[in-house]
């Protein structure tokens, strides 16, 4: 495919970021013009008719984008201005040429933002960076995959080598991924959720019995009380604010729990109804509780408090004393663990008014039928977990999960996140599963519990790890501590990345590295037995098929089951009964090996084949049964503990803007924020500014408060006046990455706390304007 010259919109050092407050509504013509314009301008009409308008359709391909999942009467337009984004940004018709290697040094190519990087189009061919050389150089499928393999192969153990996958894998490229590495012999096996979502999945599991969505997409229009926790879905995912809307039109009422006020839970402009382009669209939230960073568990507990004290007023009349006598436990326990919660703690911990809390607690009183839904505003806290356990007690009070219009609703934030993990990519998969697996292809899978993404990069640090395969992704730019995690991936002796497109970690290698780029999910896939499809899971267990709908950028390209599955020959061979070049040819062959091997996957190829895909049987959601070792939920007790803030300092968020989609950057604009050319800027509340004897527009640096010997700080970040909680503040994701330390992460699940972090602002002694057309400013770990 020709080439074309992009146009990349980098700020000048003379730019000055321009703030000029966030926006009250979201969506309406803008969102249709914003979500357009790039495409047309990048892909022409006809491509961008191709890809856009196939977006999410039964025939078409699945988003990839967010996994909210799809009604089953969709319109001409189901996708949403982040989708669309996300498809320009994939299927570009722009590619690296074969000269850009010789012309950018690795070197070079470490001081260009992800925005750059990733506007320079699609990569088309494998290139291999030799060790001591500082630039890659384009080599043969069949020499990258063999390099691969005998790298791998030469390590004293297999141990040595860490596997990571993105959420945008495709079930049957995750399940080949998994298989291939646990028949080389590791459970080294990192993914994003190890980032984001890995809080949910723990404390769900443990109260439960199962780490996914309790909701199914019809439940939210059903609901009575929708709860919003620690999220933005007008940026993150917008379609979710359809089904917002269709909530209030039925009469009910919604509540956002949030330390910064988004413009898609003030207002939403639905542009596909005629309110929504002429009119003032639908109010979605009834009561926004600006709630202090790390204060969410003891709102929680402060309300399920109410709720016990309403019963216990009115015997018999408020708890769902039926459900929770035949389906649950640790009623008792934690009554009296709440008799003792403090008010005065709660006000602290949260920054809210008795007041507050009493409204929600009436609106969740008043309620049938609850949701509350979350996601990395929940997760990414030290106390993440115990939140999440705290979520499922207010739900189980009063039988709030097992039924229409209720239950407990993660919101995944990649496409396919919750697939890759139902097919295995989890680096301590349950022993069902591997017994299952082990009897599928005849070898013993490994049993030790593998390295997840904080301990790879650590390991790699130590040098225990020598090798980092990455199916996807960007884990340098995604993971936190972005100084200690750079370090570790040059400390290795190989690092090999499968992408679409060049992202930061491409620049950040080891010794030697490699590129192997694929197709999209947007692309026609035609193998030796005809045109191919993937699968993949959304947010609520939805399983159903994705077809590309354009021609690949190239014929050099292979898909991701290509790539897995020829690498898997070389690797692991007839080590396992496995047909590597079957599976390369024809997908129906992986994915008769999921019928056998996954649970709740029986008769996958007819299954997936049907209208819509089908849904992924849920004990608790379908009949209230709780795979618990007990049999029943689990009401747990969760000690509070505050989020300190010496005297000087903020507690600091990391945020996606609304011009992003994880560590892919579409613009430096935030339009809903009101924030234009340039990232580097942190929110803090007016009087906090003044409080600290500083001024909006100035520059500061923003260092990070911890005693562990390391420095961490990002230079000259301009201070925007903004309405946040007091006391907290928040910047932008991955740039405030460098701030978190590595092993600051929550109890449970290791997330790394990027929604916790204390800093102090310091003002910089350069007050001219940097620009944003570098890499982020930060300083090395000494």
């Amino acid at each position: 495919m020709t080439r074309k010259t992009p146009h990349i919109e980098e700020p000048s050092e003379k730019d000055l970021v321009v703030a000029d407050g966030p926006k009250s509504w979201a969506a309406g013509v803008p969102g249709v013009y914003h979500s357009m314009k790039p495409a047309i301008e990048q892909m022409g009409l006809n491509r961008t008719r191709k890809t856009v308008m196939a977006m999410n359709q039964k025939d078409g391909f699945d988003c990839p984008s967010c996994a909210w999942p799809d009604p089953h009467h969709r319109k001409a337009f189901e996708f949403c201005e982040n989708g669309a984004k996300a498809v320009t940004w994939e299927a570009t018709p722009v590619v690296v040429p074969a000269t850009f290697w010789a012309e950018n040094a690795v070197s070079d190519l470490r001081s260009q933002t992800e925005y750059w990087l990733g506007m320079q189009g699609r990569l088309t061919e494998p290139v291999y960076k030799a060790a001591g050389e500082d630039h890659y150089k384009a080599v043969s499928w069949d020499e990258a995959l063999r390099l691969v393999a005998d790298k791998l192969k030469g390590l004293d153990s297999p141990d040595q080598a860490a596997f990571y996958t993105s959420g945008r894998t495709s079930n049957e490229a995750a399940f080949l991924y998994q298989l291939m590495v646990r028949g080389y012999g590791t459970n080294n096996l990192p993914d994003c959720s190890n980032m984001c979502h890995e809080s949910s999945g723990w404390a769900m599991g443990q109260t439960i019995g199962i780490g996914k969505a309790t909701v199914s997409f019809d439940d939210y229009a059903k609901a009575d009380l929708i709860i919003i926790m620690g999220q933005n879905p007008g940026t993150n995912h917008p379609r979710m604010m359809t089904e917002l809307e269709a909530c209030k039109r039925n009469g009910g009422e919604i509540v956002a729990v949030n330390p910064l006020p988004e413009a898609g839970l003030r207002r939403y402009k639905n542009p596909q109804q005629v309110n929504g382009v002429v009119g003032h669209g639908v109010q979605i939230a009834d009561q926004f509780l600006q709630i202090r960073i790390g204060g969410d568990m003891a709102l929680l507990q402060a309300v399920s408090k109410r709720v016990l004290d309403a019963e216990a007023k009115n015997p018999g009349t408020v708890l769902d004393h039926a459900f929770l006598a035949e389906h649950c436990e640790g009623l008792e326990e934690l009554k009296e663990h709440l008799a003792g919660l403090d008010e005065g703690t709660v006000l602290e911990a949260t920054g809210l008014h008795s007041e507050d809390i009493d409204e929600l607690a009436a609106r969740y009183l008043k309620a049938e039928k609850v949701i509350i839904t979350w996601a990395m505003g929940i997760t990414q806290q030290k106390k993440g977990v115990a939140t999440i356990k705290e979520i499922i007690n207010l739900l189980l009070l009063r039988g709030n999960i097992g039924k229409p219009g209720a239950g407990a609703s993660p919101i995944r934030g990649h496409s396919n996140v919750q697939g890759d993990r139902t097919m295995g990519i989890w680096e301590q998969m349950p022993q069902s599963f591997m017994e299952a697996l082990g009897e599928e292809f005849d070898f013993e899978p490994p049993r030790e519990h593998g390295a997840d993404a904080v301990e790879t990069i650590n390991k790699m640090r130590a040098g225990e790890i020598k090798v980092f395969v990455a199916l996807g992704g960007n884990l340098v730019g995604a993971i936190s501590d972005t100084n200690a995690a750079e370090a570790a991936m040059q400390n290795t002796e190989m690092t090999v990345q499968i992408s679409t497109k060049l992202n930061r970690s491409h620049t950040v290698t080891g010794r030697e590295a490699l590129i192997l780029p694929t197709m999209g999910r947007t692309e026609i896939d035609i193998q030796e037995s005809g045109p191919q499809f993937v699968s993949v899971e959304d947010t609520v267990c939805a399983v159903h098929p994705s077809w590309g709908s354009v021609e690949p950028v190239s014929h050099h390209l292979l898909s991701e089951p290509a790539i897995v599955s020829r690498l898997g020959k070389l690797l692991v061979g007839d080590k396992i009964r496995a047909d590597w070049d079957g599976y390369e040819k024809n997908y129906d062959l992986i994915r008769d090996h999921i019928s056998r091997v996954v649970g709740g996957c029986t008769d996958y190829n007819q299954r997936i084949r049907q209208e819509g895909g089908f849904i992924l049987a849920h004990g608790p959601r379908d009949s209230r049964t709780f795979p618990t070792p007990t049999g029943k939920a689990v009401l747990t007790v969760n000690d509070l503990e505050l989020v300190e803030r010496p005297e000087g300092t903020l507690i600091l968020q990391s945020m996606r803007s609304h011009d992003q989609f994880n560590t892919t950057i579409y613009s430096h604009n935030d339009r809903y924020r009101g924030i234009k050319k340039g990232r580097h800027v942190v929110f803090v509340n007016p009087d906090d500014i003044a409080e600290l004897g500083l001024a909006d527009g100035q520059y500061v640096d923003v260092r990070g408060v911890y005693d562990d010997g390391e420095e961490r700080v990002v230079r000259k970040f301009r201070v925007v006046s903004y309405p946040t909680a007091r006391g907290c503040a928040a910047a932008y994701y991955p740039e405030a990455n460098v701030l978190v330390p590595l092993n600051h992460t929550a109890e449970g699940s290791n997330t790394p706390v990027s929604k916790a972090v204390i800093v102090r602002l310091e003002p910089s002694l350069d007050q001219t304007p940097d620009g944003a057309a570098t890499a982020p400013a930060r300083v090395a770990s000494p």
